[in-house]
């Protein structure tokens, strides 16, 4: 195999849950983490398997309260395959001599390979050589090929391949004391010679999921079934140099699954009906190379290299696949169980990538939010407004998913948690309709789901805003911003904060946006839509009133975070990181010191800062006079300055986002956090946090900030708008796009030069580019040339 690889060499236990996680494989349905299979889960390894949308309910005694939480349930282990001499214990890199181990992710191919050789204890060593891949073509088959070779003299060695059932959720130390026991009524059993299988069904959720496991080798296979395990079991004669492979094939289904009957009647037909390794791996490859042909983003060097890998993980969490499931974008891709595999704000982050690669994506995964329309009426309803309250953190159905109790690792205590009440996560979704139709050119969205949502949540910003006869502005109370940190004003003995600037912006942009829409729609829609939702005509004007006169706080010639921010304490950041040296987490600190982060200036990740990186310069200005506010560059650098030295980066988004800005804004001091977002996962810069799940969000962003923040790149008005501001560390890069019809848009920045390539594309019209200082026309099978102004 060839191209781009990711590779580790040694077996280093410390490192081992990171590279799990690094080298998982997925193709949109299901993914498995990089665990070597011969080792079983523990403190230093932990395989899991883990399929989109696949969740259930448990309840856990906690602090003395009964805790509901919802997880993404790890599935039984496909990948047990161990190995010993004939005689004495398995082996196992934590338990057997290794001389050599090495892991290599192919990229290009999406293939696992690892290479270990072992010390046998009567002499002589084995090589272990395996070739691993979830399908990217058929989505429910996963293959693991073992070659193994006996070196220095002939050896007998026993094998075991299963299925396991008998797996938790337990990957997450901060989670142990909640109940992991997802599955239950598990059965295992024999089929076809050399086929095993498993069946078992979620607790609550009652999920039935069904495997089945075909193994090819030189010798018989015999079924040695134990309870909750499918078990297969052989005995291998291996004489010097020569080598033996062993392959096992995998199916997995669910009933969640479209067109089957049964899970496990589904995983036997696909098992029995799958080719050799062969033929899987070159429909698997066929299949990747066509997926990185219409994603691939070209950038030299490491800064490239490690792009493609955020890339790899991004399109095998939200593969084409993906478009037929109702999922949504979950914050820790499908590597792991951080946040129990919730879903987020990280569509803000990773939607405008996928819009302009695979639209159809995009679409599956908004429609996730409107399939659970209804749920966020209801929680809507349940807080006394109209509109529709979308949920911090959403899972199977809809409703709020976020856990009402979280650990403080450092102290040790259970603490309440209030990070529901960031109902900006609303925005979020409208963000996302618009900027998604803008990119596709999908008005039959934009006029049917997307209008309903985008009213929905306008409706609920209008509903939440309360005139203050004072300021006579609208306020909005009672919630918490992106910065996580503040959750409360110091010694109040209610949660919440009052007009955050970022929940009142976009919330205003958010009524803008709706009332255009809903007057741009033709008249039979606009009709149908009043009908629906019954909307009623003053609810129009309060929203064009309410969009204008927003209450946005400012504090010394900068954007307040919330109201009653500028009159906090400012902390002692210079003792504070002499004292415990990574202050990332200074809400923990605080709290174990019998403190709180509220009393504070200190921001967790970007809050304010969000508005630019949602909006252009020019439209954040534009949307600040909307609201009666100059906003000119002197404001925003001040606000900038102030922020960028009071945020500890907390968070994986925090250096993209401070990165993106700075690009945009401060050019020089841009690629130190841009750097860190690079690093964010695989030098782990969350202290750990990436063996439990790599950061999707964050991922999805260092593509975009490439896409369209280094370009200027925006779509709107029917243009493709570029404005290219090159750092001089990412000043050559090239992507292809789909835009509005158009597939392999080529887009290729080198010297201060731009090309634009459109293939041939018979009945499509031209794109209009706008440049600073021009516009170009660019027709099917045209390449133009641009000089960009200094």
């Amino acid at each position: 195999m060839t191209g781009l690889l990711w590779e580790y060499d040694g077996y280093d236990p410390a490192e081992e849950r990171l590279r799990e996680s690094l080298c998982t494989l997925g193709n949109g349905c299901f993914a498995t983490r990089g665990a070597l299979p011969e080792c079983a889960a523990d403190a230093v390894h932990y395989p899991g398997t883990y399929a989109a949308g696949c969740y259930n309910r448990l309840t856990s005694e906690i602090a003395g309260r009964r805790v509901e939480n919802e997880d993404m349930v790890n599935l039984p282990d496909w990948l047990p395959f161990r190995f010993r001499p004939a005689g004495h214990d398995w082996l196992t890199p934590d338990t057997a001599p290794v001389t050599e181990h090495h892991l290599a992710l192919h990229l290009d191919p999406g293939v696992l390979e690892r290479r270990t050789r072992y010390r046998l204890p009567a002499g002589g060593t084995l090589l272990v050589r395996q070739l691993r891949l979830v399908h990217m073509a058929d989505p429910h088959l996963a293959v693991l090929r073992t070659d193994l070779t006996a070196e220095g003299r002939t050896a007998e060695l026993d094998v075991e391949a299963a299925l396991d059932g008998s797996v938790t959720n337990s990957g997450v130390a901060r989670y142990q004391d909640l109940d992991g026991r997802h599955l239950t009524h598990v059965e295992a059993g024999s089929a076809a010679p050399g086929t095993a299988w498993l069946r078992c069904r979620t607790r609550t959720s009652d999920i039935v999921v069904g495997l089945a496991s075909r193994l090819r080798a030189d010798a018989p296979v015999e079924d040695a079934h134990e309870a909750q395990r499918a078990v297969q079991r052989l005995r291998l004669s291996l004489t010097p140099g020569r080598t033996v492979t062993v392959d096992k094939t995998v199916a997995l289904h669910t009933s969640r699954d479209p067109a089957i009957s049964d899970a496990l009647c589904a995983a036997l037909d696909r098992v029995t009906d799958a080719p050799g390794f062969d033929e899987l791996l070159s429909s698997h490859s066929t299949a990747w190379e066509q997926l990185w042909r219409r994603a691939r983003l070209e950038v030299p060097g490491e800064p490239g290299r490690i792009l493609r890998l955020h890339l790899f993980h991004v399109l095998q969490t939200l593969s084409p696949h993906t478009a037929d499931l109702d999922v949504g974008v979950p914050a820790r891709g499908l590597h792991g169980e951080a946040y129990r595999g919730h879903v987020f704000w990280d569509e803000l982050f990773v939607l405008p990538y996928l819009n302009l690669h695979l639209p159809e994506v995009s679409r599956a995964l908004l429609r996730y939010r409107h399939r659970r329309l209804d749920a966020a009426r209801h929680a809507a309803r349940q807080a006394g407004r109209r509109g529709a309250l979308y949920p911090w953190q959403s899972g199977s159905d809809g409703h709020e998913e976020t856990q009402e109790l979280h650990l403080n690792p450092r102290s040790g205590h259970w603490l309440p948690d209030h990070s529901r009440l960031q109902r900006h996560v609303g925005s979020a979704v409208a963000y996302n309709v618009l900027q998604y139709c803008e990119a596709s050119g999908d008005t039959d969205f934009l006029q049917t789901e997307g209008a309903e949502m985008l009213l929905e949540i306008a409706r609920f910003w209008a509903d939440s805003a309360a005139y203050d006869e004072h300021l006579g502005r609208h306020r909005i109370r009672g919630v918490v911003g992106p910065d996580e940190y503040h959750d409360a004003y110091p010694d109040a003995p209610v949660p919440g904060l009052d007009d955050n600037a970022y929940t009142n912006v976009t919330a205003a942009w958010v009524l803008k946006r709706a009332l255009g829409l809903f007057r741009s729609l033709p008249e039979p829609r606009r009709r149908e839509l009043t009908e629906r939702t019954g909307l009623e005509d003053d609810e129009l004007a309060r929203w064009e009133e309410v969009s204008r006169t927003l209450h946005v706080p400012f504090h010394d010639g900068v954007i307040s975070q919330f109201e009653g921010y500028g009159d906090l304490a400012e902390l002692d950041w210079h003792g504070y990181r002499e004292r415990y040296g990574d202050i990332r987490r200074l809400d923990r600190i605080l709290e174990a010191e019998g403190n709180t982060v509220n009393r504070y200036k200190a921001s967790k990740q970007a809050d304010v800062l969000m508005l630019g990186y949602l909006f252009s310069p020019a439209e954040l200005r534009d949307l600040f006079t909307w609201l009666g506010h100059r906003l000119d560059e002197d404001t925003w650098t001040a606000t900038v300055d102030h922020y960028l030295h009071r945020t500890t980066h907390g968070s994986t988004l925090s250096g993209l986002v401070h990165g993106w800005i700075l690009a945009r804004a401060r050019r020089a001091d841009a690629w130190t956090f841009v750097q860190e977002a690079l690093r964010g996962d695989i030098a782990d810069v969350q202290g750990g946090t990436t063996g439990e799940g790599i950061h999707l969000g964050a991922m999805a962003g260092t593509l975009d900030l490439v896409q369209r923040c280094l370009t200027g790149l925006e779509t709107r008005d029917g243009l493709l708008w570029l404005d290219p501001v090159p750092l001089p560390e990412l000043s050559t890069y090239g992507f292809a796009l789909r835009y509005h019809g158009h597939w392999g848009v080529r887009l290729r920045l080198r010297s201060g030069q731009l090309e634009a390539a459109i293939p041939s594309s018979p009945g499509r019209t031209p794109i209009d580019i706008r440049l600073p200082d021009r516009v170009v026309r660019v027709g099917p099978g045209e390449r133009v040339r641009m000089r960009l102004p200094d």
